[in-house]
C-alpha cells in the first residue's frame, strides 16, 4: 500500500485556502469546506459514541456509517464525484425500521440525556443536522448529490431513535418545570 499522506503540516493552507481532492485550491470559509468540516465532526463524534459500550449490532452499524461518512468526505472534496447512492440511504432506512419498531410510541419531546451512550447519540443527533444544513447550503451554491443530502437527513433520525434504544427509558420533557 502506497502512503497517501506523507508531509501532514504543508503551510500551504497559511494564506486562508486548502486543496480539493481535484487539486483545485479553494477558501476555507467556503460552503463546501464548512460541509466537510461538518461531515469530518460528525465522524468524529460517532467515533467518541463508538468508545462507549455498545451491542453488537449497533456498533456494527455505527463502524459502516462511518465509512460512509468518509466516503461523503470524499465526494464532498472532489466536485462532481459520487459516492454516496440510493442504497445507503435505504440502509439507514431499514436500520430506522428495525429499531423504531423496538420502542413504545413517543407521546412527548425528549430531552437529550438519560445514560452516556445516548447522550452521544444525541450529540451525533445534532452534529449531523447540523452537517445537514452546511450541505443544503452547499448544494444552494451547486449541486449536491440527492443521496448524500438524503444520507444526512436519515442518519439524524437514526441516531434519535438509536438515543431512544439505548436509553432503555426516554427521559421526557416536563412543560411544568419551564415555569
Amino acid at each position: 500500500m502506497t502512503h497517501r499522506l506523507s508531509v501532514i503540516a504543508t503551510r500551504t493552507g497559511d494564506d486562508g485556502t486548502t486543496s480539493l481532492g481535484d487539486g483545485s485550491r479553494i477558501e476555507k470559509g467556503a460552503p463546501r469546506v464548512a460541509a466537510l468540516g461538518d461531515v469530518d465532526e460528525l465522524n468524529s463524534v460517532i467515533g467518541l459514541w463508538r468508545c462507549e459500550p455498545l451491542p453488537a449490532p449497533v456498533d456494527t452499524l455505527l463502524a459502516s456509517i462511518q465509512n460512509h461518512l468518509f466516503d461523503m468526505g470524499a465526494e464532498l472534496c472532489i466536485p462532481g464525484h459520487n459516492a454516496i447512492n440510493n442504497e445507503h440511504v435505504l440502509a439507514l432506512d431499514e436500520a430506522l425500521k428495525h429499531y423504531n419498531a423496538q420502542l413504545p410510541p413517543l407521546k412527548e419531546f425528549i430531552l437529550p440525556g438519560g445514560n452516556r451512550p445516548a447522550a452521544l447519540a444525541h450529540l451525533a443527533r445534532t452534529v449531523s443536522r447540523r452537517a445537514e444544513r452546511a450541505v443544503i447550503t452547499l448544494h444552494n451554491h451547486e449541486p449536491i448529490n440527492a443521496p448524500l443530502r438524503q444520507y444526512l437527513n436519515r442518519l439524524s433520525d437514526l441516531c434519535f431513535v438509536l438515543a431512544r434504544t439505548l436509553n432503555r427509558q426516554d427521559t421526557l420533557w416536563n412543560r411544568d418545570a419551564t415555569s
